[in-house]
């Protein structure tokens, strides 16, 4: 009876030690906040700015009036009203004729303008013949989106311009109006937009993109909190003041041992001073730290940063849902979703950094993962597409998997069960990465020699 007691006693009493571990914890965090602009800055300040700055450039929504040149060997009326059609079309604009093939390239190589059209000498005269007419566009190919929105202007004015003469030709030689529609044109095509149907590259891309800067951010916050801590020998500090070994704050990296003050005695919390609990010693390896204790601190560490990127999190959708409504249940679960992926990067980017024991190589490989990984998601270039090899990289990518529900909730109106099971794989993943960055944490803490890396 006494002995089933004192287990349960033993028992209630260890979650006030975790909870004490997970507020000190982000005591403790807090304290670099305060004194470390650059920690800061990444916390709340360069991911508020990026956003807006995303989303102003981005403000307008759809591209238009791509600058062309035209170089007109023609100058009948048939190639004048061509190169009018042309300037009045919404993809593109005139915004010069060249004389010679030497002066368009150049003003392409200046990026003055995108392509050129070229219209051949005795083009009316063919025309008026029933003699093919061909007109050459140059498109500089090496900006993808330019040129694909160019020769669809171009091919679209020269297929309307193209009509219009061979329908006039036909009328004058006798052809009726109606026979005349009908041959020129016995099958048609009706095109219908399911998704983003006026081409928004808010939609499209904008918020699209501030999920994998978010990403990109979150892994820095976790490989800088973690690495931090190896770097300046203080890691052990942190474990013996979450562990309530020691009642001091240490002031803030100002110190290379937490027993020499620095900071003046009002900088310092009279709460958190007892002298009858000794401070630490640096370098001196833990083998026994507790897996519970250092799951709730490092929960306590990224408490701040996970709070902060919430609320991006939750301005970066709003943005996107005033351009196009979704239901509050598909909003939910894009927000959450996103949450979870924001986890998945602190606690990837800790563990990159705990596994190398080097916050240099850690951020090179935050790098190397965080900042391609929007090109291998299958927004701007097809999933479809990608090799069979490269797709195993693409796959284990967390933000390929997070934008496959971002695009069927937000922009595709999917129902929310088909996106249910990425939401189980992230939250499976979470768990997984945290649980791992504890025990590299815990070998970190039994390997002092390793400690002071850059």
């Amino acid at each position: 009876m006494s002995s089933s007691r004192s287990q349960r006693s033993s028992k209630s009493a260890h979650y006030p030690t975790l909870l004490l571990a997970f507020m000190r914890s982000a005591k403790y965090e807090r304290r670099i906040l305060m004194h470390n602009r650059w920690d800061f800055s990444l916390v709340f300040w360069i991911p508020l700015l990026v956003i807006f700055m995303v989303w102003w450039v981005f403000s307008r929504s759809q591209i238009v009036d791509l600058p062309i040149g035209v170089i007109d060997y023609d100058h009948g009326p048939v190639a004048s009203t061509l190169v009018r059609y042309l300037d009045a079309s919404p993809d593109v604009s005139v915004a010069a004729q060249y004389g010679s093939p030497a002066e368009a390239k150049q003003a392409i190589l200046a990026r003055e303008i995108f392509g050129v059209v070229i219209i051949p000498p005795d083009f009316q005269r063919s025309i008026l013949s029933a003699k093919p007419a061909p007109i050459v566009l140059q498109v500089n190919a090496q900006y993808g989106t330019h040129s694909g929105i160019i020769q669809k202007g171009v091919q679209s004015v020269v297929g309307t311009v193209s009509a219009g003469t061979e329908m006039q030709r036909l009328v004058k030689q006798g052809t009726a109006t109606s026979q005349v529609n009908a041959a020129y044109s016995p099958i048609t095509i009706q095109r219908v937009s399911l998704y983003n149907a006026t081409t928004d590259y808010q939609l499209f891309l904008a918020s699209t993109v501030l999920p994998a800067i978010l990403h990109i951010l979150a892994m820095i916050v976790g490989a800088t909190t973690v690495g931090r801590e190896l770097r300046d020998h203080k890691i052990d500090v942190w474990y013996h003041y979450i562990a309530q070994k020691t009642n001091i704050l240490p002031s803030h990296y100002l110190q290379s041992r937490p027993d020499v003050t620095v900071a003046k005695t009002a900088d310092l919390n009279i709460a958190d001073i007892d002298s009858g609990i000794p401070s630490p010693t640096n370098d001196v390896a833990i083998n026994a730290a507790s897996l519970p204790l250092l799951i709730a601190g490092l929960n306590g560490k990224l408490i701040w940063p996970m709070l902060a990127y919430s609320l991006w999190a939750a301005v970066a959708l709003t943005l996107a849902n005033e351009i196009h409504p979704v239901s509050f249940s598909a909003l939910a679960l894009t927000y959450g979703c996103l949450l979870l992926l924001l986890m998945v990067s602190f606690w990837l980017g800790a563990i990159i950094t705990l596994a190398t024991f080097s916050l240099r190589v850690g951020l090179s490989a935050t790098g190397f993962i965080s900042a391609p990984s929007y090109a291998f998601a299958g927004v701007t270039f097809p999933y479809i597409a990608i090799n069979d090899s490269a797709k195993y990289w693409t796959d284990t990518l967390p933000l390929t998997h997070y934008l496959k529900l971002h695009i069927a909730q937000l922009q595709m109106g999917a129902p929310v069960l088909i996106s249910l099971p990425i939401v189980y794989g992230f939250i499976v993943a979470t768990l997984i990465m945290m649980l791992l960055t504890a025990l590299l944490t815990k070998r970190a803490l039994a390997r002092p020699d390793r400690w002071g890396a850059r």
